[in-house]
Formats: C-alpha cells, sequence, structure tokens
C-alpha cells in the first residue's frame, strides 16, 4: 500500500527501506534534505513539505506515519497533518509519545474526522533487519487499514492490536520500563563479576547465558557483542540517559498504587550515573565524621 513516512532518523530512515523492501510504496519528508535524498535513492518518493508529502499520496484513506521526537515536535507535526488530511484518513504515532498527550492528540485529530492511531515500537537500529514490535492502539477501522504496513515492519508474531486509543502508548511506556530493570539487572551483576577475585571474561559468561539460561535474552546477546568490540568498556563513559518512558512508568505505578521497587530504583540509577559527585553522599559522609568520627576523603584542589 501506499503511505507516508515524516521522519527519518534511525528508526524512521530503516523503516522506510523495510517498507519499500516490503513492496510498499512510501513518501517522505524530513527537515533534512540529505535524509530525504538517501530514502530517494532507496525507492522512496521525496517531498520538501508535510503539504507535498500529503498531495503525494493518491487515493484515499491516506496514511502518514510520524516518526520524529516526542513531545512539541510530534503534536505540531500531527496538528499540522490533520489540517492537511480529509476524514477517514490516518495518522500513525510510532514515537516514545506520553500516553496522556497522545490521548489528547487523538481527540484532536477526531475533531477533523482524521484517525489517530498509537504505535509503540520497539526495535531500535537492528529493526530493518530483525522487524520492529509493535503494540498499537485505536479505532477497529483505522487499525485495519494500516494493518499491511504494521505486517511488514514487525516480524512473525511481533504485532498486536493492543487495545483503544492510548493503549500503543501505554504499553510501550511500561515496557520500556521492564527494559530498565532488565538493563540494571545485567549492569550490577556484570560489575559484581568485573570486581571479583576472578579474571572473568565477560564475553564468555554473558555468551555461556544465551544457551539454555534463564536469563537468556536479546539484551544478553547484545552484551555478547559489546564486550566483544569493548571488553573492559574503556571506551564508554558509565552517564546513562533517559527519554522519559521510565519516569512515566513509575508515575502511573503510583497512581495505580502499584508497587514497582525494581522500575523505579533502576531509574534512579540512571540518575545517579550523571553525577561526577554526589551532594548526598558528601553529606552523608560528614555525617558519619561527625556521629562517629568517621575518616572522610578531602577533595584534591590543584
Amino acid at each position: 500500500m501506499q503511505l507516508g513516512m515524516v521522519g527519518l532518523g534511525k528508526m524512521g530512515a530503516n523503516m522506510t527501506t523495510r517498507l519499500l523492501e516490503g513492496g510498499h510504496s512510501v513518501a517522505v519528508y524530513d527537515r533534512s534534505a540529505q535524509a530525504v535524498a538517501q530514502s530517494v535513492a532507496g525507492g522512496a518518493t521525496g517531498a520538501q513539505s508535510l503539504a507535498e508529502l500529503v498531495g503525494a499520496l493518491k487515493g484515499s484513506p491516506k496514511v502518514v506515519w510520524v516518526m520524529v521526537p516526542s513531545g512539541a515536535p510530534t503534536d505540531e507535526t500531527i496538528d499540522a497533518l490533520a489540517a492537511l488530511l480529509g476524514p477517514g484518513d490516518v495518522i500513525v504515532d510510532g514515537g516514545n509519545t506520553n500516553y496522556k498527550e497522545g490521548l489528547l492528540a487523538y481527540e484532536r485529530c477526531k475533531a477533523k474526522g482524521v484517525s489517530l492511531v498509537d504505535a509503540g515500537t520497539s526495535g531500535g537500529v537492528w529493526g530493518l533487519k530483525e522487524g520492529y514490535c509493535l503494540m498499537v492502539g485505536g479505532d477497529d477501522q483505522a487499525v485495519k487499514t494500516c494493518e499491511p504496513i504494521f505486517t511488514t515492519l514487525a516480524p512473525a508474531n511481533g504485532y498486536a492490536h493492543v487495545g483503544r486509543a492510548g493503549a500503543g502508548h501505554f504499553s510501550k511506556m511500561v515496557h520500556n520500563g521492564v527494559e530498565y530493570g532488565m538493563l540494571q539487572a545485567y549492569g550490577e551483576g556484570f560489575e559484581i563479576l568485573e570486581k571479583s577475585p576472578f579474571d572473568f571474561d565477560l564475553e564468555q559468561v554473558a555468551n555461556v547465558w544465551c544457551y539454555g539460561s534463564v536469563v537468556r535474552s536479546w539484551l544478553l546477546e547484545l552484551a555478547v557483542l559489546a564486550f566483544k568490540d569493548d571488553p573492559g568498556l574503556a571506551n564508554i563513559r558509565g552517564y546513562v540517559d533517559d527519554t522519559g518512558e521510565g519516569r512515566w512508568t513509575v508515575q502511573a505505578a503510583i497512581d495505580e498504587n502499584v508497587p514497582a521497587p525494581v522500575i523505579t530504583m533502576s531509574l534512579m540509577a540512571r540518575f545517579a550515573s550523571r553525577q561526577d559527585e554526589s551532594f548526598s553522599a558528601k553529606v552523608i559522609a560528614a555525617l558519619r565524621n561527625q556521629f562517629g568520627g568517621h575518616a572522610v576523603k578531602s577533595e584534591t584542589h590543584g
């Protein structure tokens, strides 16, 4: 089928390629003319504006996939497209949008007769080869219209219509919260191995855990690759960013009175990774010195 793709970053460009290889016709737009040119070289139809992109789509309903950063960029793009599209047309938001913001956008689109489908998308840079896991929320007819796209992007059994509007973003949010906890557990485990009195080959350990172990996973397979490239991870700083989903998952747990200590602490650990010096640790050291006379380490000034 024919569709438009807005946003040709790491995910959008690879998704476009996978769709083209699957026999779909894709019109593309990105603020980067170079990114558009690269997709055009792969068989896509280029556009220099959202209006030109919509104009390149023939027939009805028209479908446009939005793959841009969450927040204002996504909201602005969806609103601009809703003004250009007509009744029955569909916008798919495949980014990491907060589900509450997504529901507001759904209502704005609905008021114009345009359907908004939220497609929680997982797969990262490996999605082109392995396929993308898609958790899709939205009205039945709109999702059915887009189903040929979803089944091309996803591997076998990797796509599901998980519920009404907002359900796709919500399930992807929780998915990423679980990911936070898994990453933290792997990180802590490998640090315990690395600090042990045994001279472990971490690539070897990670690799053997991939076979028959109850902790085997794709993340563990990626750990094998990471240790193969850089056995001691000497070229990587221990700074871990977050893009919002872990925070939102923790907030949802609070709102629902659900105890989620692992996900919550994995988020806190990411915050700790960004501190060159922890003021709270300074306070603790100072108090230990005050009540117990425990030694403190002084700052070294050049």
